[in-house]
């Protein structure tokens, strides 16, 4: 017996040692190597110049934290630079660049999950690839269409051609959340005398919440954050987004202001880092039911 006790205390320590090396310490240093650039991009970002232009070992051996933090190039970046503008220039965009994808998304998804047509799966699988296709293979065209309608310089040149690469993406993850709600739902509204457009809003729409919001985060996130489309089509500072204007306007030449840049990054980061923390259980569920499907 005492044999038997000795040999299961040691299968759980076992365990425990395994779970330890093959669960725990990956995940933290998963974790750490995560967020440890965001950390740094904080420190810098409250680091003063005098501690910031020194040797660590001039400032008294603290790379990892400040001990006079200050808000100077946070004003630096609202006073000295048009950041406010490019702020209100980027929420823009985004917002009506998510909106229109997510209209054409929905539309276009749940015709391919729940209508029956020729070449059906074919055209899924094409709309998914074009969102493969590199931007950078797509903004020589698309600067000629620009051109052509005299958008450049404008915001509308990006909220249109934002959605050449979101609404693929938007279709696809609700083409693949519509197929795991039930046609039942659908069938009984249909039989107790709704029409499909009225299903579809009704019944379907509500029930895909979960989905639609992981599509609007997606596409959100990746408009706030797009760099070659407003670096070719924004030329004016007035015009720039926040990534293109950090850049351009804080790094000239070979000198690199840190601290402004660095608060640049944490500030435009905010506002994609609240939406995450708001809806990320909507956003875990959509994409598990995009999978599924």
């Amino acid at each position: 017996m005492a044999g038997r006790a000795g040999s299961g205390a040691g299968m759980v320590e076992g365990s425990r040692w395994h779970k330890w090396v093959f669960f725990h310490v990956p995940l933290m240093v998963f974790v750490v190597g995560t967020l440890f650039p965001f950390y740094w991009m904080l420190v810098t970002a409250f680091r003063p110049d005098g501690e910031l232009y020194r040797p660590w070992r001039a400032v008294n051996n603290t790379p990892f934290w400040t001990t006079q933090p200050t808000l100077e190039h946070a004003i630096y970046l609202f006073k000295q630079t048009m950041f406010a503008t490019w702020l209100w220039n980027t929420m823009f965009i985004a917002l009506l660049s998510t909106l229109i994808s997510l209209f054409c998304g929905l539309l276009a998804g749940y015709a391919l999950a729940r209508l029956r047509f020729p070449l059906a799966g074919g055209l899924g699988t094409s709309i998914f690839v074009t969102y493969l296709v590199p931007p950078t293979l797509l903004f020589i065209p698309l600067a000629n269409i620009i051109r052509d309608f005299r958008l450049g310089d404008t915001p509308w040149s990006l909220i249109l051609t934002y959605p050449t690469f979101l609404i693929p993406f938007c279709t696809w993850l609700l083409m693949g959340y519509f197929k795991t709600i039930p046609k039942e739902l659908e069938e009984c509204a249909r039989i107790d005398g709704a029409t499909r457009v009225r299903a579809m809003i009704q019944i379907i729409f509500p029930i895909a919440t979960p989905g639609i919001l992981s599509a609007g985060i997606f596409a959100f996130t990746l408009s706030w954050n797009e760099f070659i489309y407003a670096l070719v089509f924004l030329s004016s500072p007035q015009q720039k987004t926040v990534p293109v204007g950090v850049v351009s306007e804080l790094i000239r030449g070979d000198v690199f202001f840190w601290g402004p840049l660095m608060a640049g990054a944490l500030l435009g980061s905010i506002p994609v880092a609240l939406i995450y923390s708001f809806f990320v259980e909507h956003y875990v569920a959509g994409l598990t039911g995009a999978v599924k499907g």
